[in-house]
């Protein structure tokens, strides 16, 4: 029986609101509203892509929610499994404009959202086991210890089906209790995944080294079969138990805008790339692309591509 679904994901969507003008938060009077969340980034840009994606989460039964939940259906994505609660509200967020190319200023306001009381009884097994690969970041499991529980579950259901899995780091050290416990929880979820996506930061907090190559390798020597590193400036380093290793370099971007989301655009590169069957070179290349055009927009999906855009590129 063919799978219903490519990708599915699980995680938390926020709503954002993004400063109309540069200078510290707190000075700025108009906000301009968007949506935010690294899974749901990543399930709009597979979408766009023409893959079939679910996204599994709550949402509060408020404006926010309602929003949210909308723009996902609007994409085409799969939300029958987002419930709407009325116990809990819908996380947000206030997000800065810099003119240098710096990361943006972020301010959270989650703590006891909707989403971070999802429960593994609220885990739609026969959904979920109904795609043919789930993506995994490290921003949902760090929320809450029952979004943490159902991130386990979910992988290992999708494991013991012989289903594909896919993890990016995302690290949020805020969410954690300590960098310790942050390291070795992700590293635990990571090697049960078949991708892994880290950034070159991301990599030396996890493993303790720079050298792409090396966080790279400590992964793969963990059974992890695909390992690509993201090198900002540089392009991409990748590893591959059946092509070995290499580098692309990264796409030419004449101003830098607004980094957040670029990872997120990397990895729907990346995953859509990997889910048709090319090979990890060019996987990586598509990657850099998109990462490339989400850094020259404003909200985290803007830069994201329709399947044409990739065509004409000939991604």
């Amino acid at each position: 029986m063919s799978a219903r679904l490519d990708v599915v994901t699980l995680g938390e969507a926020m709503l954002m609101l993004v400063a109309d003008q540069p200078g510290p938060l707190e000075q700025v009077a108009c906000f301009h509203k968007r949506t935010a969340g690294a899974e749901t980034n990543v399930a709009i840009g597979l979408a766009r892509l023409g893959l079939r994606v679910g996204w599994g989460s709550r949402l509060g039964s408020d404006s926010m929610g309602r929003y949210l939940l909308a723009q996902m259906q609007a994409e085409g994505i799969d939300c029958s499994r987002v419930a709407l609660s009325g116990e809990a509200g819908t996380g947000w967020q206030f997000k800065g404009r810099v003119s240098d190319g710096s990361d943006p200023p972020v301010e959270y306001h989650r703590k006891g959202s909707a989403a971070s009381r999802m429960t593994v009884a609220q885990l739609d097994t026969d959904w979920l086991l109904g795609a043919r690969h789930l993506h995994v970041t490290g921003v949902f499991p760090a929320i809450s210890a029952d979004c943490l529980a159902v991130t386990r579950r979910a992988i290992a259901l999708m494991r013991a089906a012989g289903r594909s899995l896919s993890f990016d780091p995302n690290l949020r050290p805020t969410l954690w209790a300590s960098p310790a416990l942050m390291r070795d929880t992700l590293n635990a979820l990571a090697t049960q995944c078949d991708w892994v996506l880290p950034g070159l930061e991301e990599g030396f907090v996890l493993t303790g080294s720079r050298d792409p190559a090396a966080i790279a390798r400590f992964y793969r020597e963990r059974g992890v079969a695909r390992v690509v590193v993201k090198l900002g400036a540089d392009g991409a380093y990748y590893d591959d138990r059946e092509a070995g290793c290499g580098q692309v370099p990264a796409w030419p971007v004449a101003r830098v805008v607004d980094t957040v989301g670029a990872g997120d655009g990397f990895a729907v590169g990346v995953l859509s790339a990997l889910l048709e069957g090319r090979g990890i070179a060019e996987a990586a290349r598509r990657g850099a692309w998109i990462g490339a055009r989400a850094v020259q927009v404003i909200g985290d999906t803007e830069g994201l591509p329709t399947r044409n855009e990739l065509k004409e590129v000939g991604l």
